[in-house]
């Protein structure tokens, strides 16, 4: 256990670190595209396309991370009514879906827009657009690994336990 939880220390590690210094350049980025703009009174179209480019990756890596901690928005009307043997069952049925999804649509379909997008290279920045693209299965791989360990900790009760001394500290 305490393997997978180091694991997950990792990659939570690695993706808060990507996502402030993916946030830090949007900032330094932003700022240089208002200077331009406003004062020099010449657009940076360059500027523009990293922004939307790299708001989208921060997005993502943030939604996978947030997955991994259990925070995501959920409609929790039927399972908050549940407890017990019941809730657990429901929580790991709801994991293995998202586990289908995001290996289905993001990491098979992120693959596929990949290899198709290759080809064509972007506008301002003159990357390919599956490097931009390629987010979208990275994403989907840490949804997929944080899942897993989610249902780990479902079924080995480590939830429950963390959840308990939570409570008691405060």
């Amino acid at each position: 256990m305490k393997v997978l939880h180091s694991i997950r220390n990792i990659i939570d590690k690695i993706t808060i670190t990507l996502c402030v210094c993916i946030f830090a350049l949007m900032v330094v980025v932003g700022t240089y595209q208002i200077v331009t703009r406003y004062f020099f009174n010449s657009p940076s179209t360059v500027s523009e396309e990293l922004l939307t480019y790299s708001f989208t990756w921060m997005a993502l890596l943030a939604s996978a991370y947030v997955f991994g901690k259990r925070d995501h928005m959920r409609m929790g009307f039927l399972a908050d009514k549940l407890s017990g043997m019941p809730r657990k069952v429901l929580e790991i049925a709801i994991e293995g879906l998202v586990i289908i999804l995001a290996g289905g649509i993001m990491v098979y379909g992120g693959f596929n827009i990949m290899d198709l997008t290759m080809t064509q290279v972007t506008a301002s920045l003159g990357i390919p657009m599956g490097v931009v693209y390629t987010v979208l299965p990275l994403s989907g791989i840490l949804i997929v690994i944080y899942s897993v360990l989610n249902i780990v900790d479902l079924v080995t009760g480590y939830e429950n336990e963390t959840n308990e001394s939570a409570e008691v500290k405060e």
